[in-house]
Protein backbone atom coordinates (compact mmCIF):
# COMPACT_ATOMS: atom_id res chain seq x y z
CA UNK A 1 0.00 0.00 0.00
CA UNK A 2 2.99 2.56 0.06
CA UNK A 3 3.46 5.62 -2.18
CA UNK A 4 6.04 7.51 -2.79
CA UNK A 5 4.22 10.82 -3.31
CA UNK A 6 1.41 12.50 -2.14
CA UNK A 7 -0.75 15.68 -1.63
CA UNK A 8 -0.29 16.54 2.44
CA UNK A 9 -2.50 18.65 4.42
CA UNK A 10 -2.11 19.85 7.80
CA UNK A 11 -4.66 19.44 10.38
CA UNK A 12 -7.96 22.11 10.03
CA UNK A 13 -6.85 23.47 13.53
CA UNK A 14 -3.94 24.89 11.77
CA UNK A 15 -4.83 25.25 8.47
CA UNK A 16 -8.56 26.53 7.22
CA UNK A 17 -8.86 25.77 3.50
CA UNK A 18 -9.25 28.40 1.42
CA UNK A 19 -12.80 28.01 -0.32
CA UNK A 20 -16.02 30.34 -0.30
CA UNK A 21 -19.30 29.89 0.90
CA UNK A 22 -22.19 31.03 -0.89
CA UNK A 23 -24.88 31.02 1.48
CA UNK A 24 -22.62 32.47 4.07
CA UNK A 25 -23.95 33.58 7.50
CA UNK A 26 -21.82 36.78 8.28
CA UNK A 27 -18.83 34.85 6.84
CA UNK A 28 -19.03 32.20 9.43
CA UNK A 29 -20.85 28.76 8.14
CA UNK A 30 -22.99 27.83 5.76
CA UNK A 31 -26.87 28.61 6.04
CA UNK A 32 -28.89 25.28 5.33
CA UNK A 33 -32.27 26.02 4.06
CA UNK A 34 -34.37 25.19 6.73
CA UNK A 35 -36.77 21.89 5.26
CA UNK A 36 -38.65 21.08 7.86
CA UNK A 37 -40.31 24.63 6.66
CA UNK A 38 -44.27 25.38 6.32
CA UNK A 39 -45.33 21.76 6.69
CA UNK A 40 -48.31 23.00 8.48
CA UNK A 41 -50.45 25.59 6.04
CA UNK A 42 -52.74 24.32 5.37
CA UNK A 43 -54.87 26.78 3.13
CA UNK A 44 -55.19 25.45 -0.59
CA UNK A 45 -52.83 27.60 -2.14
CA UNK A 46 -50.31 25.55 -0.15
CA UNK A 47 -51.70 22.20 -0.22
CA UNK A 48 -48.60 21.40 -2.58
CA UNK A 49 -46.17 23.30 -0.22
CA UNK A 50 -47.40 20.86 3.17
CA UNK A 51 -46.81 17.39 1.37
CA UNK A 52 -43.57 18.56 -0.15
CA UNK A 53 -41.90 20.00 2.73
CA UNK A 54 -42.13 16.68 4.42
CA UNK A 55 -38.85 15.16 2.31
CA UNK A 56 -36.51 16.32 4.68
CA UNK A 57 -33.57 14.36 3.22
CA UNK A 58 -32.48 11.88 0.15
CA UNK A 59 -32.30 7.90 0.84
CA UNK A 60 -29.90 6.23 -1.70
CA UNK A 61 -29.09 2.55 -1.46
CA UNK A 62 -25.44 1.85 -0.03
CA UNK A 63 -23.52 0.90 -2.71
CA UNK A 64 -20.86 0.11 -1.13
CA UNK A 65 -22.06 -2.40 1.17
CA UNK A 66 -23.48 -4.42 -1.55
CA UNK A 67 -19.87 -5.24 -2.98
CA UNK A 68 -18.14 -7.92 -1.18
CA UNK A 69 -16.22 -9.22 -3.69
CA UNK A 70 -13.97 -6.71 -5.23
CA UNK A 71 -10.26 -7.67 -6.34
CA UNK A 72 -7.51 -5.55 -4.75
CA UNK A 73 -6.65 -4.28 -7.72
CA UNK A 74 -9.79 -2.69 -8.52
CA UNK A 75 -10.26 -1.15 -4.65
CA UNK A 76 -8.40 1.78 -5.37
CA UNK A 77 -10.56 3.34 -8.19
CA UNK A 78 -14.12 1.54 -6.26
CA UNK A 79 -13.69 3.50 -3.39
CA UNK A 80 -12.76 7.01 -5.01
CA UNK A 81 -16.01 5.96 -7.27
CA UNK A 82 -17.85 5.65 -3.78
CA UNK A 83 -16.69 8.53 -2.58
CA UNK A 84 -18.23 10.21 -5.44
CA UNK A 85 -21.63 8.84 -4.98
CA UNK A 86 -21.23 10.02 -1.82
CA UNK A 87 -20.45 13.92 -2.97
CA UNK A 88 -23.50 13.31 -5.48
CA UNK A 89 -25.64 12.66 -2.38
CA UNK A 90 -25.00 15.79 -0.72
CA UNK A 91 -24.91 18.10 -3.69
CA UNK A 92 -28.45 16.77 -4.53
CA UNK A 93 -29.58 17.10 -0.51
CA UNK A 94 -27.94 21.02 -1.02
CA UNK A 95 -30.50 21.42 -3.61
CA UNK A 96 -33.21 19.86 -2.21
CA UNK A 97 -32.72 22.43 0.90
CA UNK A 98 -32.28 25.04 -1.04
CA UNK A 99 -34.93 24.94 -3.62
CA UNK A 100 -37.92 24.55 -0.54
CA UNK A 101 -40.14 27.73 -2.64
CA UNK A 102 -40.00 25.79 -5.68
CA UNK A 103 -41.37 22.56 -4.73
CA UNK A 104 -43.90 24.47 -3.11
CA UNK A 105 -45.39 25.66 -6.71
CA UNK A 106 -44.50 22.17 -8.43
CA UNK A 107 -45.70 18.89 -7.24
CA UNK A 108 -43.21 17.06 -9.16
CA UNK A 109 -39.98 19.33 -8.68
CA UNK A 110 -38.23 16.85 -6.55
CA UNK A 111 -38.42 13.75 -8.74
CA UNK A 112 -37.99 16.21 -11.73
CA UNK A 113 -35.38 18.45 -10.41
CA UNK A 114 -33.35 16.28 -7.99
CA UNK A 115 -33.90 13.09 -7.85
CA UNK A 116 -34.09 12.10 -11.72
CA UNK A 117 -30.73 13.55 -12.60
CA UNK A 118 -29.16 12.01 -9.48
CA UNK A 119 -30.33 8.90 -10.45
CA UNK A 120 -28.52 10.04 -14.19
CA UNK A 121 -25.42 10.56 -12.64
CA UNK A 122 -25.14 7.48 -10.19
CA UNK A 123 -26.01 5.16 -12.95
CA UNK A 124 -22.31 6.66 -14.83
CA UNK A 125 -20.48 6.21 -11.45
CA UNK A 126 -21.96 2.70 -10.37
CA UNK A 127 -21.26 1.86 -14.35
CA UNK A 128 -17.25 3.28 -13.22
CA UNK A 129 -17.53 0.86 -10.69
CA UNK A 130 -18.04 -2.36 -12.72
CA UNK A 131 -15.53 -1.47 -15.03
CA UNK A 132 -13.09 -1.00 -12.47
CA UNK A 133 -13.77 -4.79 -11.09
CA UNK A 134 -14.06 -6.50 -14.25
CA UNK A 135 -11.00 -4.43 -15.39
CA UNK A 136 -8.46 -6.68 -13.13
CA UNK A 137 -10.52 -9.98 -13.86
CA UNK A 138 -13.62 -9.69 -11.13
CA UNK A 139 -16.87 -10.01 -11.81
CA UNK A 140 -18.94 -7.37 -10.48
CA UNK A 141 -22.84 -7.93 -9.14
CA UNK A 142 -24.76 -8.17 -11.53
CA UNK A 143 -27.95 -5.78 -9.89
CA UNK A 144 -25.73 -2.42 -9.35
CA UNK A 145 -27.73 -0.68 -11.63
CA UNK A 146 -30.67 -0.99 -9.74
CA UNK A 147 -29.01 1.11 -6.79
CA UNK A 148 -28.82 4.04 -8.72
CA UNK A 149 -32.56 5.33 -8.16
CA UNK A 150 -32.87 7.39 -4.78
CA UNK A 151 -36.09 8.61 -3.22
CA UNK A 152 -36.77 11.33 -0.73
CA UNK A 153 -37.36 10.48 2.64
CA UNK A 154 -39.12 12.29 5.83
CA UNK A 155 -37.16 13.48 9.19
CA UNK A 156 -39.16 11.16 11.82
CA UNK A 157 -36.86 8.64 11.82
CA UNK A 158 -35.94 4.86 9.85
CA UNK A 159 -37.22 0.99 10.67
CA UNK A 160 -35.31 -1.49 10.82
CA UNK A 161 -35.17 -1.93 7.35
CA UNK A 162 -34.01 1.64 6.48
CA UNK A 163 -37.32 2.54 4.92
CA UNK A 164 -38.29 6.34 5.70
CA UNK A 165 -40.89 7.28 8.15
CA UNK A 166 -43.07 6.19 11.63
CA UNK A 167 -39.89 7.12 13.79
CA UNK A 168 -38.19 4.48 15.72
CA UNK A 169 -39.61 3.19 19.35
CA UNK A 170 -35.55 3.87 21.48
CA UNK A 171 -34.73 2.41 24.39
CA UNK A 172 -38.10 1.90 25.73
CA UNK A 173 -39.17 5.12 25.64
CA UNK A 174 -42.36 6.36 22.77
CA UNK A 175 -40.57 8.93 20.78
CA UNK A 176 -42.07 7.66 17.33
CA UNK A 177 -44.69 9.18 15.08
CA UNK A 178 -44.07 12.49 15.31
CA UNK A 179 -43.87 14.22 12.31
CA UNK A 180 -40.56 16.26 12.55
CA UNK A 181 -40.65 16.55 9.31
CA UNK A 182 -43.60 19.13 8.90
CA UNK A 183 -44.51 20.00 13.35
CA UNK A 184 -44.89 23.49 14.03
CA UNK A 185 -42.42 24.15 16.80
CA UNK A 186 -42.49 27.23 17.81
CA UNK A 187 -41.60 29.05 15.18
CA UNK A 188 -39.83 26.59 13.39
CA UNK A 189 -41.63 27.26 10.21
CA UNK A 190 -39.22 30.07 9.60
CA UNK A 191 -35.88 28.49 10.49
CA UNK A 192 -34.44 26.98 13.50
CA UNK A 193 -32.15 29.13 15.01
CA UNK A 194 -29.65 27.45 16.99
CA UNK A 195 -27.07 29.57 18.20
CA UNK A 196 -27.28 31.42 15.72
CA UNK A 197 -26.79 29.38 13.00
CA UNK A 198 -30.16 29.66 11.02
CA UNK A 199 -31.71 27.21 9.09
CA UNK A 200 -28.94 24.03 9.86
CA UNK A 201 -30.09 20.72 8.68
CA UNK A 202 -30.58 19.60 12.36
CA UNK A 203 -30.80 18.37 15.22
CA UNK A 204 -33.99 19.14 16.06
CA UNK A 205 -35.38 19.27 19.79
CA UNK A 206 -36.86 15.85 19.61
CA UNK A 207 -33.55 13.99 18.78
CA UNK A 208 -32.73 15.12 22.51
CA UNK A 209 -33.89 13.18 25.23
CA UNK A 210 -33.42 13.31 29.19
CA UNK A 211 -31.32 10.79 30.42
CA UNK A 212 -33.55 10.40 33.86
CA UNK A 213 -36.35 9.50 31.66
CA UNK A 214 -34.63 6.47 30.11
CA UNK A 215 -34.96 3.02 31.34
CA UNK A 216 -31.82 1.41 33.24
CA UNK A 217 -30.57 -1.53 30.68
CA UNK A 218 -32.47 -0.19 27.77
CA UNK A 219 -29.99 -0.57 24.83
CA UNK A 220 -32.07 -2.12 22.11
CA UNK A 221 -29.47 -2.21 19.46
CA UNK A 222 -27.85 -6.33 18.53
CA UNK A 223 -24.75 -5.05 17.87
CA UNK A 224 -21.42 -3.73 20.13
CA UNK A 225 -22.41 -5.89 22.91
CA UNK A 226 -19.60 -6.32 25.21
CA UNK A 227 -17.12 -9.17 24.41
CA UNK A 228 -16.02 -9.82 27.88
CA UNK A 229 -17.32 -11.14 30.85
CA UNK A 230 -16.42 -13.75 33.82
CA UNK A 231 -15.56 -16.22 31.99
CA UNK A 232 -12.97 -16.73 29.23
CA UNK A 233 -10.55 -14.50 28.75
CA UNK A 234 -10.89 -11.92 31.32
CA UNK A 235 -7.62 -9.19 31.53
CA UNK A 236 -7.52 -6.28 29.88
CA UNK A 237 -5.32 -3.61 28.61
CA UNK A 238 -5.56 0.10 28.38
CA UNK A 239 -3.86 2.08 26.29
CA UNK A 240 -3.22 5.88 27.14
CA UNK A 241 -3.14 8.10 24.02
CA UNK A 242 -4.46 11.52 24.69
CA UNK A 243 -7.21 13.44 23.68
CA UNK A 244 -6.21 14.93 20.86
CA UNK A 245 -5.13 18.02 22.80
CA UNK A 246 -3.25 18.80 19.62
CA UNK A 247 -5.98 19.46 17.56
CA UNK A 248 -5.35 16.65 14.97
CA UNK A 249 -8.35 16.81 12.39
CA UNK A 250 -9.17 16.29 8.85
CA UNK A 251 -12.09 15.23 6.98
CA UNK A 252 -10.58 12.18 5.03
CA UNK A 253 -11.17 8.69 5.90
CA UNK A 254 -8.47 6.46 5.08
CA UNK A 255 -10.62 3.45 5.42
CA UNK A 256 -13.41 3.68 3.39
CA UNK A 257 -11.97 6.59 0.71
CA UNK A 258 -8.23 5.97 0.58
CA UNK A 259 -6.62 8.83 -1.34
CA UNK A 260 -9.90 11.06 -1.45
CA UNK A 261 -9.42 14.43 0.11
CA UNK A 262 -12.55 15.14 2.20
CA UNK A 263 -13.87 11.68 1.54
CA UNK A 264 -15.75 11.41 4.70
CA UNK A 265 -17.34 15.16 4.57
CA UNK A 266 -17.13 15.35 8.19
CA UNK A 267 -13.99 16.19 10.60
CA UNK A 268 -12.75 13.55 12.81
CA UNK A 269 -10.52 13.93 15.82
CA UNK A 270 -7.37 11.46 15.50
CA UNK A 271 -5.29 10.07 18.94
CA UNK A 272 -2.89 7.45 18.38
CA UNK A 273 -1.18 7.64 15.12
CA UNK A 274 -0.17 11.45 13.89
CA UNK A 275 0.01 11.07 10.65
CA UNK A 276 -3.25 10.49 9.65
CA UNK A 277 -4.52 11.19 6.04
CA UNK A 278 -6.88 9.74 3.23
CA UNK A 279 -3.22 9.77 1.57
CA UNK A 280 -1.29 7.88 4.12
CA UNK A 281 0.24 4.19 3.49
CA UNK A 282 0.40 1.57 6.38
CA UNK A 283 4.43 1.99 5.87
CA UNK A 284 3.78 5.47 6.64
CA UNK A 285 2.03 4.68 9.41
CA UNK A 286 4.65 2.50 11.20
CA UNK A 287 7.15 5.42 10.37
CA UNK A 288 4.89 7.79 11.87
CA UNK A 289 4.72 9.73 15.78
CA UNK A 290 2.34 8.33 18.31
CA UNK A 291 0.47 10.16 21.09
CA UNK A 292 0.02 7.43 23.19
CA UNK A 293 2.28 7.19 26.24
CA UNK A 294 3.32 3.27 25.20
CA UNK A 295 5.23 4.04 22.16
CA UNK A 296 5.16 0.58 20.74
CA UNK A 297 1.24 1.43 20.17
CA UNK A 298 1.12 3.66 16.85
CA UNK A 299 -2.35 2.53 16.11
CA UNK A 300 -4.92 5.08 14.83
CA UNK A 301 -7.74 5.65 16.65
CA UNK A 302 -10.72 8.22 15.27
CA UNK A 303 -14.00 9.24 15.49
CA UNK A 304 -16.56 12.06 13.93
CA UNK A 305 -16.26 15.35 16.35
CA UNK A 306 -18.65 16.79 18.55
CA UNK A 307 -20.00 20.49 17.99
CA UNK A 308 -21.89 22.89 19.87
CA UNK A 309 -24.04 24.94 17.07
CA UNK A 310 -23.38 28.05 19.38
CA UNK A 311 -23.13 30.29 16.01
CA UNK A 312 -19.32 30.99 16.44
CA UNK A 313 -16.88 30.20 13.64
CA UNK A 314 -14.55 27.14 13.93
CA UNK A 315 -11.00 27.52 11.55
CA UNK A 316 -13.29 24.83 9.00
CA UNK A 317 -16.06 27.03 9.08
CA UNK A 318 -16.31 27.80 5.26
CA UNK A 319 -14.22 24.46 4.26
CA UNK A 320 -15.11 21.44 2.77
CA UNK A 321 -16.00 18.66 5.47
CA UNK A 322 -16.90 21.93 8.05
CA UNK A 323 -19.03 24.83 7.00
CA UNK A 324 -19.61 23.51 3.36
CA UNK A 325 -20.84 20.28 4.24
CA UNK A 326 -23.23 21.57 6.79
CA UNK A 327 -21.20 20.88 10.01
CA UNK A 328 -21.37 24.35 12.18
CA UNK A 329 -20.26 25.59 15.68
CA UNK A 330 -17.40 25.18 18.10
CA UNK A 331 -15.71 21.68 18.27
CA UNK A 332 -15.92 19.80 21.23
CA UNK A 333 -12.57 18.63 23.24
CA UNK A 334 -12.76 15.40 24.31
CA UNK A 335 -12.42 15.86 28.32
CA UNK A 336 -11.74 11.98 28.60
CA UNK A 337 -11.04 8.78 26.07
CA UNK A 338 -10.36 6.02 27.65
CA UNK A 339 -8.85 3.10 25.29
CA UNK A 340 -9.80 -0.47 26.90
CA UNK A 341 -8.94 -3.56 25.15
CA UNK A 342 -10.86 -7.02 27.37
CA UNK A 343 -11.45 -10.80 26.42
CA UNK A 344 -13.93 -13.06 25.23
CA UNK A 345 -16.48 -14.96 27.15
CA UNK A 346 -15.99 -17.96 25.73
CA UNK A 347 -12.45 -18.10 24.97
CA UNK A 348 -9.06 -16.80 24.50
CA UNK A 349 -7.94 -14.05 22.20
CA UNK A 350 -5.37 -14.16 19.65
CA UNK A 351 -3.24 -11.59 18.08
CA UNK A 352 -4.64 -8.87 15.64
CA UNK A 353 -3.03 -8.18 12.75
CA UNK A 354 -0.65 -5.52 11.78
CA UNK A 355 -2.75 -3.06 10.07
CA UNK A 356 -5.99 -4.47 10.62
CA UNK A 357 -8.86 -1.95 9.93
CA UNK A 358 -12.33 -1.69 11.80
CA UNK A 359 -14.98 0.59 11.51
CA UNK A 360 -18.15 0.13 14.12
CA UNK A 361 -21.03 2.32 13.10
CA UNK A 362 -22.32 3.43 10.24
CA UNK A 363 -22.28 7.20 9.41
CA UNK A 364 -25.23 6.64 6.72
CA UNK A 365 -27.69 5.02 9.69
CA UNK A 366 -30.04 7.23 9.34
CA UNK A 367 -31.12 6.73 5.95
CA UNK A 368 -29.41 3.07 5.54
CA UNK A 369 -31.53 1.44 8.67
CA UNK A 370 -30.18 -0.28 11.89
CA UNK A 371 -28.11 -3.26 10.26
CA UNK A 372 -24.39 -1.62 11.04
CA UNK A 373 -25.25 0.97 13.75
CA UNK A 374 -24.10 0.49 16.78
CA UNK A 375 -24.52 3.40 18.94
CA UNK A 376 -24.76 4.23 23.19
CA UNK A 377 -24.98 7.72 24.66
CA UNK A 378 -25.02 8.34 27.81
CA UNK A 379 -24.51 10.93 30.87
CA UNK A 380 -21.55 10.11 33.61
CA UNK A 381 -22.90 8.84 36.93
CA UNK A 382 -26.27 7.10 34.36
CA UNK A 383 -23.70 5.01 32.89
CA UNK A 384 -26.41 1.74 33.21
CA UNK A 385 -28.91 3.85 30.54
CA UNK A 386 -28.01 4.28 27.10
CA UNK A 387 -29.78 5.23 24.49
CA UNK A 388 -29.13 4.78 20.89
CA UNK A 389 -31.01 7.20 18.41
CA UNK A 390 -31.23 9.79 21.01
CA UNK A 391 -29.10 12.54 22.59
CA UNK A 392 -28.74 12.63 26.00
CA UNK A 393 -29.75 15.29 28.07
CA UNK A 394 -27.55 15.59 31.17
CA UNK A 395 -28.24 16.95 34.73
CA UNK A 396 -25.71 19.68 36.15
CA UNK A 397 -22.57 18.06 36.97
CA UNK A 398 -23.07 15.24 34.37
CA UNK A 399 -21.05 14.73 31.38
CA UNK A 400 -22.35 13.41 27.80
CA UNK A 401 -20.59 9.93 27.30
CA UNK A 402 -19.95 8.42 23.82
CA UNK A 403 -19.24 4.21 24.10
CA UNK A 404 -18.33 2.43 21.13
CA UNK A 405 -17.86 -1.46 21.65
CA UNK A 406 -15.98 -2.95 18.58
CA UNK A 407 -15.97 -5.97 16.40
CA UNK A 408 -14.30 -8.70 18.23
CA UNK A 409 -14.19 -11.86 15.98
CA UNK A 410 -11.72 -11.88 12.73
CA UNK A 411 -12.33 -14.16 10.17
CA UNK A 412 -7.95 -15.53 10.44
CA UNK A 413 -6.83 -13.73 7.05
CA UNK A 414 -8.07 -10.67 5.98
CA UNK A 415 -6.89 -7.00 7.01
CA UNK A 416 -9.78 -5.34 5.44
CA UNK A 417 -12.50 -6.62 3.25
CA UNK A 418 -14.46 -4.74 0.46
CA UNK A 419 -17.10 -3.17 2.55
CA UNK A 420 -14.92 -2.56 4.90
CA UNK A 421 -17.37 -4.69 7.38
CA UNK A 422 -17.05 -9.10 6.74
CA UNK A 423 -13.50 -9.33 8.06
CA UNK A 424 -14.74 -8.98 11.60
CA UNK A 425 -17.71 -9.85 13.40
CA UNK A 426 -19.18 -9.08 16.32
CA UNK A 427 -19.66 -11.58 19.09
CA UNK A 428 -23.09 -13.90 19.52
CA UNK A 429 -25.68 -13.62 22.26
CA UNK A 430 -23.69 -15.72 24.19
CA UNK A 431 -20.63 -14.33 23.93
CA UNK A 432 -18.80 -16.86 21.51
CA UNK A 433 -17.80 -16.13 17.86
CA UNK A 434 -19.35 -16.99 14.67
CA UNK A 435 -18.14 -20.16 12.91
CA UNK A 436 -14.94 -19.29 10.95
CA UNK A 437 -13.68 -16.34 12.94
CA UNK A 438 -11.63 -16.41 16.19
CA UNK A 439 -11.72 -14.17 18.77
CA UNK A 440 -9.68 -10.82 19.44
CA UNK A 441 -9.21 -8.73 21.68
CA UNK A 442 -12.52 -6.42 21.80
CA UNK A 443 -11.38 -2.40 21.86
CA UNK A 444 -13.70 -1.07 23.85
CA UNK A 445 -14.05 2.98 23.11
CA UNK A 446 -15.02 5.42 25.55
CA UNK A 447 -15.48 9.39 25.10
CA UNK A 448 -16.38 11.83 27.90
CA UNK A 449 -17.59 15.22 26.70
CA UNK A 450 -17.97 18.42 29.49
CA UNK A 451 -20.92 19.81 27.66
CA UNK A 452 -23.73 22.00 28.87
CA UNK A 453 -27.03 20.70 28.01
CA UNK A 454 -29.14 22.42 25.60
CA UNK A 455 -31.64 24.17 26.02
CA UNK A 456 -35.35 23.41 24.75
CA UNK A 457 -38.02 25.32 25.32
CA UNK A 458 -41.61 25.68 22.54
CA UNK A 459 -40.14 23.00 20.70
CA UNK A 460 -36.67 24.40 19.83
CA UNK A 461 -33.43 23.91 20.82
CA UNK A 462 -30.80 26.44 21.50
CA UNK A 463 -27.09 26.06 21.57
CA UNK A 464 -27.61 21.75 20.16
CA UNK A 465 -24.57 19.66 20.41
CA UNK A 466 -24.11 17.17 17.44
CA UNK A 467 -22.22 14.28 15.71
CA UNK A 468 -20.83 15.62 12.47
CA UNK A 469 -21.58 13.90 9.63
CA UNK A 470 -22.75 13.39 5.88
CA UNK A 471 -25.09 16.63 5.76
CA UNK A 472 -28.03 14.30 4.25
CA UNK A 473 -27.67 12.75 7.67
CA UNK A 474 -29.28 15.76 9.64
CA UNK A 475 -26.92 15.28 12.46
CA UNK A 476 -28.86 12.29 13.84
CA UNK A 477 -27.24 10.54 17.08
CA UNK A 478 -28.00 7.06 15.57
CA UNK A 479 -24.65 8.02 13.04
CA UNK A 480 -21.91 7.88 15.42
CA UNK A 481 -19.24 5.84 14.65
CA UNK A 482 -15.68 5.05 15.52
CA UNK A 483 -12.43 3.53 13.54
CA UNK A 484 -9.44 1.78 14.39
CA UNK A 485 -6.64 0.26 12.61
CA UNK A 486 -3.65 -1.57 14.39
CA UNK A 487 -0.05 -0.72 14.16
CA UNK A 488 0.88 -1.91 17.43
CA UNK A 489 4.37 -3.13 17.72
CA UNK A 490 3.92 -6.94 17.69
CA UNK A 491 5.74 -7.50 21.27
CA UNK A 492 3.26 -4.98 22.71
CA UNK A 493 0.18 -6.78 20.85
CA UNK A 494 1.39 -9.94 22.70
CA UNK A 495 1.63 -8.48 25.98
CA UNK A 496 -1.75 -7.54 25.12
CA UNK A 497 -2.78 -10.91 24.29
CA UNK A 498 -0.96 -12.58 27.61
CA UNK A 499 -2.78 -10.21 30.01
CA UNK A 500 -5.67 -10.83 28.44
CA UNK A 501 -5.99 -14.16 28.41
CA UNK A 502 -4.41 -14.38 32.30
CA UNK A 503 -6.62 -12.47 33.25
CA UNK A 504 -4.43 -9.31 34.33
CA UNK A 505 -5.29 -5.69 33.85
CA UNK A 506 -2.21 -4.18 32.14
CA UNK A 507 -1.22 -1.07 30.31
Amino acid sequence: MGRNTRKRRTPLATKAIAASAALALGGGGLIWANFYASAHEENSANQTKSAGAQIATIQCPDVGQKLTDVPDGARQGVDKELANLDKQISEAYTRLASTRQAQAGDSGFVDNAILGPLKSKRVAVIDRIGINIRRVGGQAPGNLEQLAACKGMAAEGNTNDGQAGGGQNNDGQDQGGQDQGGQDQGGQDQGQDNGGQVGNNGPVADDFINIEDVQPNSRNLPNGLAANGDGGSTGSFTTNCGTNENENRNSDNVIVAPGVSNGAQHAHDYVGNQDNDAFTSDEQFLQADTSCQNQGDKSTYYWPVLRVQDGQNEVDANAPGGGQDGNVGTIQQVAEAELKFVGNKKSDVVAMPTALRIITGDAKAFTNGLKNANTSWSCTGFEDRQVTDKYPLCPEGSSVVRTSNFQSCWDGQNIDSANHRDHVAFVQADGSCPQGFQAIPQLQAKLVYDIPAPQIENGQVQNAYALDGFPEQLHKPITDHNDFINFFDENVMNEMVQCINNGEDCQ
